[in-house]
């Protein structure tokens, strides 16, 4: 049987598993009963396992029965804090967390994928490590993974790494995407405190009011993108707290702000940080006040690599129909913690589809609270990472045999050489 139709067949434990996480959902870096869960599904498997210490994380090694390099397979295993309102019979039973990213199909894909490569070990040429990660969703989990050595699990690093995200929206359900190059933003923060001396609100003149201040920052940043970078190198500014007073007739002593900053090249990002801060500075300083900002790197761009794209681009084509592939024609400005594990190795970064709704376009998107995700795709996510896997592997072994067979070559041509010249 092929590696779908064994993916079939696993569908409802798949799918049991899923609804399992998405029932206890779990937020940050320490996931207790979520790694709990993911053991007891890859129990009795072949698998070398070991688990974080930082983070309860897990990194399962299948040792392949030929020689061979090691490909890395990731899911990313924790929840975000939002009280669900799908009203689903399995939804979250853990208030204030809720699985609205999809990483529960993640965790359930990369199970599925472990078990399709286990019955198939005797077969691959090298070796494959399983990533379950948490803390993607701002605790950098995948920085702290690899600091402790989950790309050298398998004894040398990984050559290859892929890694797949579902989408309840944008997207019908079962279609793959992926594009070359720059795929998710690079990310960062931006935080303000505007700090004046508060006063009453009918008497503005004896104080110094940090409000209006802090609102013609959050006017300027925007004012700034348009004006200081080129329109095909985008930036995004987003202000998502602004925060200030107790009641509507004092003046307070200070007003704060938080921003998140997405970018696609590290030039635009390390002057995005300095033009905010000059700019802000600026502001404050034209109102009498100070001001403090913090400008803080989170994860870099997602790149995928030409050869992993084309990778999954072919795959995807063969396995599940041409139809089922689409080339992303702009990159998504969310942005991803995976983009440090491709920093260090090739490889590729994917969504798919998997919207309940007759209209994606319309359908409440990842981290809402209605977003809601079709487990039906689970068997062709757990495919499609075993297939990169197993292809991954195969094109290593195939271009070792034919170095093997030039270098032969080679030596025997100059033999012949030397014989005819003896």
């Amino acid at each position: 049987m092929s590696l779908r139709e064994d993916a079939n067949a696993l569908r409802d434990d798949l799918v049991a598993l899923r609804r399992a996480l998405h029932q206890e959902p779990e937020i940050g870096l320490h996931l207790p009963r979520t790694q709990e869960k993911v053991l007891a599904a890859l129990d009795g498997l072949p698998l070398e396992i070991s688990t974080g210490t930082a983070l309860s994380s897990v990194t399962a090694v299948l040792r392949g029965g030929r020689p061979g390099p090691a490909v890395l397979l990731r899911g990313d295993m924790d929840a975000l804090p939002v009280t669900e309102r799908t009203g689903v019979e399995f939804s979250s039973r853990v208030e204030g967390a809720m699985h609205a990213c999809g990483h529960d199909l993640h965790t359930a894909g990369l199970v599925g994928a472990a078990r399709l490569l286990a019955a198939r070990r005797a077969d691959l040429p090298g070796d494959v490590v399983f990533m379950f990660q948490p803390g993607e969703e701002g605790w950098d989990g995948a920085g702290h993974m690899i600091e402790e050595g989950v790309l050298e699990a398998a004894g040398r690093t990984v050559s290859a790494a892929y890694g797949l995200h579902v989408s309840s929206s944008g997207f019908p359900t079962g279609t793959f995407v992926c594009r070359p190059g720059p795929f998710m933003a690079a990310s960062a923060g931006l935080y303000v405190r505007v700090i004046g001396a508060g006063g009453h609100g009918s008497r503005p003149h004896n104080a110094l009011d940090p409000v209006p201040a802090a609102c013609e920052m959050v006017t300027a940043l925007q004012t700034m993108i348009t004006r200081r970078f080129d329109v095909f190198d985008p930036v995004v500014i987003t202000v998502g707290r602004l925060q200030a007073g107790t009641r509507r007739n004092i003046i307070p002593d200070e007003a704060v702000f938080d921003a998140t900053v997405r970018t696609f090249s590290e030039s635009a990002a390390e002057q995005v940080g300095a033009y905010a801060t000059r700019l802000c500075t600026d502001i404050a300083d034209a109102y009498g006040l100070s001001v403090e900002v913090r400008y803080e790197p989170e994860y870099p761009v997602t790149v995928n690599h030409d050869s992993g794209h084309q990778l999954v681009a072919e795959t995807v084509r063969e396995v599940f129909g041409e139809h089922r592939f689409h080339e992303l024609a702009n990159p998504f400005t969310g942005s991803e913690d995976f983009s440090r594990v491709l920093d260090r190795v090739p490889g590729a970064y994917a969504f798919l589809g998997a919207t309940m709704s007759a209209d994606p376009a319309t359908a409440p998107a990842n981290h809402s609270a209605l977003a809601a995700f079709d487990d039906n795709v689970l068997p062709d996510a757990a495919t499609l990472l075993a297939e990169l896997a197993v292809r991954e592997l195969r094109q290593a072994e195939a271009a070792a045999e034919s170095t093997v067979e030039s270098t032969d070559r080679s030596t025997a041509d100059g033999a012949e050489i030397a014989g005819v010249h003896a």
